[in-house]
């Protein structure tokens, strides 16, 4: 993706630069009668004309160039950085130059009929002592063509201007590199995003993932220092910061790299935005809603909260003036998501459509009217909006329809720039959540588990019998619990209906244990036979995680404020399973998730971000009656996803993209871990369980991985999507 060179090396003959080239954010104009905003990828009007016309009056004056180098990039860097020197100009027109070539746009001159003005006016005296004396007879035919240039430029700012041509859309499939591993699309934001300009890339790659920034003219891209563990790039509106978080820390970091500045805590985020006054309007999706974080960080402040019966918010954005957001609003299933509007002023929300990751766009830079853009399942579609009137125009239309979303929530994973590139992942392959169930041994042997290749919205989990297999199944926007008999090769499906998940087998392998979207945790025969129960009935999201060896007690974290670890008592009665009252099990102020029951139910792991990073622990079960009682901190390099062998004293998490194993020994009420090893040196997903044995895990892998050539390293770029907008979708008068 670099500039094409002009035909004979040098930047006088640059070619015109236009958003048809194979460059996303590429420039309009030639390299140096190119306005700043123009070099920028800002949109141009009229004071790009007086910039270009300052350019050439100066040069038939002067006769010699105003900016030049060596190379299209030299000349450019002059534009955005260097002050020019009119000292090669007669004196007379320097104050005229100078109102010209003003590079901040509001303070250049704003009519070229005021020209006429500034040349009547006497020049600087300071100006006047420097400026070398010009000779008539040198001076002559230049002022005589400058005049007419003046009186030809004056003409045209009065002579109505043609619409300019529509451009045709242009689609790039873009390979990152065979280095680049964009992880599985997470809720809220995806995992590319353009600056504003159009001109960089920024994107997380690897295990862990680490944060990286390129430039479209270079072929190589830059890995941002103190990122480990990023997720979820956005570039602030100037371009020249990407926010981020680790954990449930909200940070920034410059395009350039440096120092990694936090901002403040961000749980269940989905989706940032800025406002005109640097503040970040940011989601709580499941917990408190819609907050606003001071430009600075520190301590953010409620906007609006959720509702009774709504589960989340996503993908705010600040509208043109700032008086407005646009957001998502859940109460139920994926495609029932409310596209709204809220006004800051009096808190009045309004609905203006049904669907997920919604956008405005404006038709130009300050315009009411534009596009609402916004998702349904993966097809991207478009309906002109009217911010005025906070309504939509007619009926929208589809743009696209193989855009990657998170299964869970439909997250968006696409990204905009205010120069019209849309950059996004495609719904096929891992982008879209396609991936096979695996059977990994410790020698990083592979081999199918039998279910075929599909949307898997979760990690499975395997029956205490090791011959059953639960999956969470993503398909038409629902998302439902299946079993797969390994010895019968076959498919069995629980629950109808709504976003279900999270799955767990009570310990004779009758029951699966799940949590429904917006009513709470249930039960269900794991034969299908019957229809399911509840075991805990909540608008919250509580998480079942594990279920004690002897079947009394299920261990689960409710995501409310900072995630926590409860535990409720079960009961069985007249063989029908039943819950009691939930128990807070630890009571902290640092995300705590993923609970699970040793064989012996004696203690519970979980991981934890204690420590700063995200650590395994384990404590006792239940916990003393006076104090929480001891700790034992497991892992010490990372690691997530504890779960207990039952075939020996051995405790597995993941660090990394490698799974290790920690033998542990108990005397009395003291619990004796000892050094981690790696077990497993690459398994290739996060999504996996452990078998019965102890000798091998089941993980889901990326489509690609078992089938071919892997897909998560490709991104598509649509130049002139604005244009294909406005084609698609015209706005009319």
């Amino acid at each position: 993706m670099e500039l094409p060179p002009s035909t004979d090396g040098s930047p006088d003959n640059s070619p015109t630069l236009t958003m048809g080239m194979t460059q996303a954010g590429a420039i309009l104009g030639t390299a140096a009668y190119m306005s700043p905003e123009q070099a920028k990828g800002k949109m141009a009007d009229r004071r790009a004309d007086i910039w270009s016309f300052g350019i050439v009056l100066y040069e038939l004056l002067a006769g010699k160039k105003l900016f030049s180098g060596e190379s299209v990039v030299e000349v450019l860097g002059g534009v955005l950085n260097k002050e020019p020197d009119l000292s090669a100009a007669p004196a007379r027109v320097h104050k005229l130059l100078r109102w010209c070539l003003e590079k901040d746009r509001k303070l250049r001159l704003q009519s070229i009929g005021d020209a006429r003005r500034l040349l009547t006016e006497a020049p600087d005296a300071v100006t006047a002592a420097v400026t070398p004396v010009v000779t008539t007879t040198t001076a002559k035919l230049p002022w005589a063509i400058a005049a007419a240039a003046l009186l030809g430029v004056a003409a045209l700012a009065f002579w109505p201007k043609p619409a300019p041509p529509e451009r045709p859309l242009i689609r790039l499939d873009v390979d990152l590199g065979a280095d680049v591993s964009l992880p599985a699309p997470s809720p809220g934001t995806g995992s590319v995003a353009i600056s504003p300009d159009g001109t960089r890339l920024a994107y997380v790659s690897g295990t862990p993932a680490r944060l990286f920034t390129r430039r479209l003219d270079q072929a190589k891209a830059t890995e941002l220092p103190g990122t480990q563990g990023a997720v979820k790039p956005v570039f602030w509106p100037d371009g020249q910061w990407i926010a981020f978080q680790i954990g449930s820390k909200l940070n920034r970091i410059s395009i350039e790299g440096g120092a990694v500045v936090p901002l403040g805590d961000l749980t269940n985020s989905a989706g940032l935005s800025w406002g005109d006054d640097g503040s970040i309007l940011a989601s709580e999706a499941f917990t408190k809603g819609l907050i606003r974080i001071p430009a600075a960080g520190g301590q953010s402040n409620a906007v609006l909260p959720l509702a009774t019966g709504e589960l989340a918010f996503g993908n705010p954005q600040i509208l043109p003036g700032g008086k407005t957001v646009l957001f998502s609003a859940m109460t139920g299933r994926v495609e029932a998501t409310a596209i709204q509007v809220l006004t800051l002023a009096d808190g009045k929300r309004k609905n203006v459509g049904q669907g997920i990751s919604a956008r405005f766009i404006p038709a130009s830079e300050g315009a009411t009217l534009g596009h609402l853009i916004y998702l349904s399942r993966s097809t991207l579609f478009a309906v002109p909006f009217d911010l005025d009137k906070l309504e939509t125009r007619g009926t929208a239309v589809p743009v696209l329809d193989d855009v990657a979303i998170f299964p869970t929530s439909g997250s968006g994973q696409f990204d905009v720039s205010r120069t019209g590139t849309f950059v996004y992942r495609r719904a096929s392959g891992g982008a879209g959540g396609i991936t096979t169930p695996q059977w990994v041994d410790p020698g990083g042997r592979k081999e199918s588990a039998g279910p075929k290749s599909g949307a898997y919205a979760n990690a499975p989990s395997v029956s205490p019998d090791g011959k059953r297999v639960a999956l969470v199944l993503a398909e038409g926007g629902n998302q439902d619990i299946w079993v797969y008999d390994i010895q019968r090769d076959s498919m069995t499906r629980l629950t109808f209906g709504g976003p279900n998940n999270y799955p767990v087998w009570s310990p004779d392998g009758a029951y699966v244990v799940y949590w429904t979207l917006g009513s709470g945790i249930f039960r269900v025969r794991a034969d299908g036979a019957g229809q399911p129960q509840a075991l805990l009935a909540s608008a919250a999201l509580q998480l079942p995680r594990s279920i004690s060896q002897d079947g009394k007690h299920l261990a689960y974290f409710e995501v409310s404020g900072s995630p926590q670890l409860w535990t409720m008592p079960l009961e069985d009665q007249g063989g029908q399973l039943k819950g009691g009252k939930p128990e807070q099990f630890l009571k902290s102020n640092f995300i705590d998730t993923e609970p699970q029951f040793s064989p012996d139910g004696r203690w519970l792991a979980y991981q934890s971000t204690e420590s700063g990073g995200t650590e395994v622990y384990v404590r006792a079960f239940p916990p003393p009656s006076s104090g929480q009682g001891g700790k034992w901190q497991i892992s010490n390099t990372g690691g997530i996803v504890p779960r207990w062998s039952r075939s020996g004293h051995e405790l597995v998490y993941q660090s990394g993209d490698q799974l290790l194993i920690a033998s542990y020994t108990v005397q009395g009420d003291t619990f004796t871990a000892g050094k981690p090893r790696v077990w497993i040196q690459s398994i290739g997903s996060t999504l996996w369980d452990l078998a019965p044995d102890g000798k091998r895990v089941i993980a889901l892998e990326a489509a690609e991985a078992t089938q071919g050539p892997q897909q998560d390293h490709e991104v598509v770029m649509l130049l002139n999507f604005f244009d294909e907008l406005r084609r698609k979708a015209p706005l009319g008068k």
